[in-house]
C-alpha cells in the first residue's frame, strides 16, 4: 500500500522520493512528519521534491513474541533496509532508538531531525502519578528497561508485559485491565494523545532508552539527490546527545532485553559559542528486578560525543554493569531468575568486569525495540 504526501500550491517538482514506514500509526505520523519536512526544506532549497510514503512490514509490526526476546536483531529496521538497498524506496525513517548501533552497509545515517522530549510517560486510571498507584498496582510495559526502573521506585508493583500499538495499550487501562503503563511522551506528542497523560517521569525516575524522542533519517550512500534533501534535517545537538547514547550502548555490547536507560544533553557554553557547548550523559543499568540499579554520569564535549559515551560505559563495567547486561540476556541462565530478593535502598556493589580494551570492536547492538511507544 502506498500514500502520497502532496505539496499543494507548489508546481516546478520534479522529483518524487519513496520513503519507506512501517505501517503503524506512530510510524506513518512521524513519516509523513518528516516528508513534510523534507518537501519544505527543498523549496526553500530552490529545488522542490515530493516525498511518496511506501509501507513496510517489519518483522517486530507481526510477531506478537515478547520484544525482549529478539535479542540484537534490528526487529523493526531491517525490512526496511532491505527496501532500500534493494531500491523499492529511497529513504526511511527509523525510530533511533530502534537503529542498530552499526552502520549497516551502503547505508547512512544522513539525518537525524530536533528530538522530541525523550521523557517517559504514566497514563493511569484516574490520572494517578506513579506514587499515587495503590499497592500491587498492575503497570504494562513490553520493555524490561522500565520493568526495572519502575520496580526500583515504586516496591511490590506488578509488572504486566504488553505488546499492541499505543490505542491498545491505552485501551487497556481504560477498560480496566491495568492500572497504568508506560508509554514514550514523544509518541504519544507525535499522535496527538498527550492529553491522556497522567504524569511525565523525570529522567531521576526513568531514565529513557538510547536514542528515545529522536528519529534517525537512514538512505543509501551514493545517493547524492536523496542526500542533498535529508542532510538540511540534520539538528546537530541531538546527533550529538545520540551518539554518545549510542556509543555507551555498542561498549555496553547491550540488547533490547538489558534494562539499561541513558540521556545525553546538550549545555550552552557561558560565552554562548557552539563550539564550547558542554554535553552531559547520565545512565542506569539494572537488574531485571530493579534491585541493583547502577547510575553513573559524565561531561565532556560536545565534539567527542563518542569518546564520552565509551568513557561512560567503561565506568558503569567497572561497577559490574556487565554482569547485569549478561544476565538479562534471553540465553543465558542467569535470566531465569527465581522471586526477586529484597529490595536495597542503594546499588549494591558487585565485583568489577573486565572491559578490556575501549576501542575493540563489539558486536552490533539493537536499542531498546521498543518503537517510541
Amino acid at each position: 500500500m502506498t500514500t502520497t504526501t502532496t505539496m499543494a500550491g507548489v508546481s516546478g517538482v520534479s522529483t518524487t522520493l519513496r520513503l519507506g514506514t512501517r505501517r503503524s500509526a506512530l510510524a506513518t505520523a512521524q513519516s509523513r512528519m518528516v516528508a513534510a519536512q523534507i518537501e519544505a526544506a527543498s523549496v526553500l532549497a530552490g529545488n522542490p521534491v515530493r516525498v511518496e510514503l511506501v509501507e513496510v512490514t517489519t518483522h517486530g509490526d507481526v510477531s506478537t513474541a515478547p520484544l525482549s526476546s529478539f535479542g540484537g536483531v534490528g526487529v523493526f529496521v531491517s525490512a526496511l533496509r532491505d527496501a532500500l538497498l534493494q531500491r523499492r524506496v529511497d529513504l526511511a525513517v527509523h525510530s533511533l532508538k530502534d537503529l542498530p548501533t552499526a552502520p549497516h552497509p551502503g547505508l547512512t545515517l544522513a539525518a537525524v531531525p530536533l528530538r522530541e522530549d525523550p521523557r517517559d510517560a504514566l497514563v493511569s486510571a484516574g490520572g494517578r502519578g506513579l506514587a499515587e498507584l495503590p499497592a500491587g498496582a498492575r503497570v504494562g510495559t513490553g520493555s524490561p528497561r522500565r520493568a526495572a526502573q519502575l520496580r526500583a521506585a515504586l516496591p511490590g508493583v506488578s509488572i504486566v508485559d504488553v505488546r499492541g500499538n499505543v490505542d491498545t495499550r491505552l485501551r487497556l487501562v481504560a477498560d480496566g485491565e491495568l492500572d497504568a503503563v508506560v508509554l514514550a511522551l514523544a509518541g504519544l506528542r507525535r499522535l496527538g494523545r498527550e492529553q491522556e497523560i497522567s504524569q511525565v517521569l523525570p529522567p531521576t525516575v526513568m531514565l529513557p532508552a538510547p536514542g528515545q524522542g529522536a528519529l534517525g533519517i537512514e538512505c543509501r550512500a551514493d545517493d547524492a539527490t536523496v542526500l542533498a534533501a535529508i542532510t538540511p534535517l540534520d539538528h546537530p545537538q541531538t546527533r550529538a546527545a545520540v551518539v554518545a547514547e549510542r556509543a555507551l550502548l555498542a561498549r555496553l555490547e547491550a540488547g533490547c532485553a538489558a534494562p539499561l536507560g541513558a540521556l545525553a544533553q546538550v549545555s550552552a557554553s557561558p560565552d554562548g559559542l557552539a563550539d564550547r557547548q558542554a554535553l552531559g550523559l547520565q545512565a542506569v543499568v539494572a537488574d531485571v528486578d530493579g534491585v541493583v540499579v547502577l547510575r553513573r554520569a559524565a561531561t565532556g564535549a560536545v565534539q567527542a560525543a563518542e569518546a564520552l559515551g565509551h568513557r561512560l560505559a567503561e565506568g558503569l563495567l567497572a561497577d559490574g554493569a556487565g554482569r547485569l547486561v549478561a544476565a538479562a540476556t534471553p540465553a543465558s541462565p542467569d535470566r531465569q531468575h527465581a522471586a526477586p530478593p529484597a529490595r536495597s535502598s542503594l546499588a549494591r556493589p558487585l565485583a568489577p568486569d573486565q572491559p578490556g580494551s575501549s576501542d575493540r570492536p563489539g558486536p552490533t547492538r539493537t536499542p531498546a525495540g521498543e518503537g517510541d511507544l
